[in-house]
């Protein structure tokens, strides 16, 4: 028994050992780490849901800033008027899709593929056909990433001291945070600083304070041209706090357009496990009175 109980003991320090050693490593590679502050969005906690009027917004910036170099491949046309999402009328969509894009039709009796308007079924086309002409439409090859996912992709890294990991751990869990892909992309928009005076920025690099060190990125700012970039339809103004916020709701949306239902669902499905502990609590109650 006691031999056992050494073991474990030996087995959990080296663990530690091992977890330190990893995070001491990943320390030394990466620099010192990115502070990300978190925000206050609609869609946070087990009661939060995406702000339609937001999304609409959000929609607007990706169009007419974002979609030149990104694609949102994952979404169809469909979802865009569909409850929980932006919500737009769906004449509005077909007229959209219709009119400003077009996809691929199917062979014709020569085999040939042409183009025709897209329609509610078809996915929102990504700007560039391939990987290939992506690349060489970019300075230094970079690859602009599909956006459709990238709020789960991407995350952040928290910077409590090992001892507190347990209690940061917990406090997530009971504030259901899943929002670190949204603060990440947020900051990450909102991030572009000029660099410090030693700092010197390779020619087609950005110098960006939430990428990870030495904080070099190849995407350009895309909202260099400041504030009135946007226009907003309802009067919001036109910021770059708002154009990055209402942008990364809309690709948090994209990234998990069933949000809402899943968390209602979740909650009912909580509601159905506590009636049934309270049920089973009284019957154990009766069943095992009489034994007393």
């Amino acid at each position: 028994m006691t031999g056992g109980r050494t073991r474990t003991i030996a087995a959990t320090a080296l663990l530690a050992a091992a977890t330190l050693g990893a995070g001491a490593a990943a320390w030394a590679a990466g620099g010192e780490p990115v502070h990300i502050t978190r925000q206050n969005w609609t869609f946070s906690g087990m009661l939060g849901k995406f702000d339609a009027a937001q999304l609409q917004r959000g929609f607007k910036v990706y169009t007419e800033v974002c979609s030149r170099c990104h694609g949102v491949k994952r979404l169809a046309f469909r979802n865009l008027a569909q409850p929980g999402g932006p919500e737009f009328p769906e004449a509005g969509v077909k007229s959209l899709a219709a009119d400003n894009y077009k996809v691929d039709a199917e062979p014709n009796d020569q085999g040939k593929v042409l183009k025709r308007p897209a329609v509610l079924a078809d996915h929102i086309p990504s700007p560039y056909r391939n990987e290939q002409e992506a690349r060489a439409s970019q300075p230094g090859g970079a690859l602009p990433p599909d956006l459709s996912l990238i709020t789960k992709a991407r995350g952040v890294e928290s910077q409590a001291p090992f001892y507190m990991v347990p209690l940061t751990m917990l406090r997530d869990i009971l504030s259901a945070y899943q929002e670190g892909g949204a603060d990440y992309v947020y900051g990450y928009l909102t991030g572009y600083k000029t660099p410090p005076d030693k700092v010197k920025v390779p020619d087609g690099m950005n110098y960006n304070e939430a990428f990870p060190a030495p904080h070099f990125t190849a995407m350009p700012n895309p909202f260099a041209g400041g504030d009135g970039l946007v226009q907003y339809d309802d009067g919001t103004p036109g910021t770059v706090g708002n154009y990055a916020r209402d942008v990364t709701a809309f690709l948090a949306w994209a990234g998990d357009p069933g949000l809402a239902e899943r968390k209602r669902l979740g909650l009912l499905v909580m509601l159905y496990l506590l009636i049934t502990a309270v049920l089973l609590y009284f019957a154990k109650r009766r069943v095992w009175s009489k034994a007393h």
